[in-house]
């Protein structure tokens, strides 16, 4: 499946993977070489968190390059409000708890609810991708219960 993101999202991804890739090795490696220095490696904490470390990074990387490559760069300027896609923001009205919510919908590897950004991805995400202003959509939760919403405005 693409990777839908925003122009800046991609550079906020392939700069942290620029970043990883150069200095984040750098450092890990100059951490995994004094650990070693340390003695007995099968007894060396220093050494053991280094390469746990070394690990992690590694699958960030991985996981990046993934996404990266399967990026489908949005051109915001051509994106359509007819309908819900990602890249835009949509108003919502949430029916069980009488108030507005706005989202701005963008790919899995940008989403932040806490800044209301949520993937398209997301059980909201994909129940109002597709849809246009009026319509009422139900969002199953993963906790099995249902939100109502009604689509007030989709803007850029």
């Amino acid at each position: 499946m693409a990777n839908e993101m925003t122009h800046e999202g991609y550079r906020m991804l392939r700069a942290e993977l620029d970043e990883l890739k150069t200095t984040g090795r750098d450092e890990i490696a100059a951490r995994i070489k004094e650990a070693r220095s340390f003695g007995d490696l099968s007894e060396n904490a220093e050494y053991d968190e280094a390469m746990n470390a070394q690990a992690i990074m590694e699958a960030r990387i991985a996981k990046l390059e993934a996404e990266l490559k399967d990026a489908v760069v949005l051109d915001e300027d051509d994106i359509s409000t007819d309908i819900v896609k990602t890249g835009l923001k949509v108003r919502l009205f949430d029916v069980d708890f009488d108030e507005e919510v706005e989202y701005k919908i963008l790919g899995k590897s940008q989403s932040d609810p806490d800044k209301g950004i949520i993937s398209d991805q997301s059980p909201v995400g994909k129940a109002i991708l597709g849809r246009s202003v009026g319509e009422k959509v139900s969002v199953e939760l993963p906790n099995g219960s249902v939100i109502e919403y009604k689509i007030l405005s989709i803007s850029k």
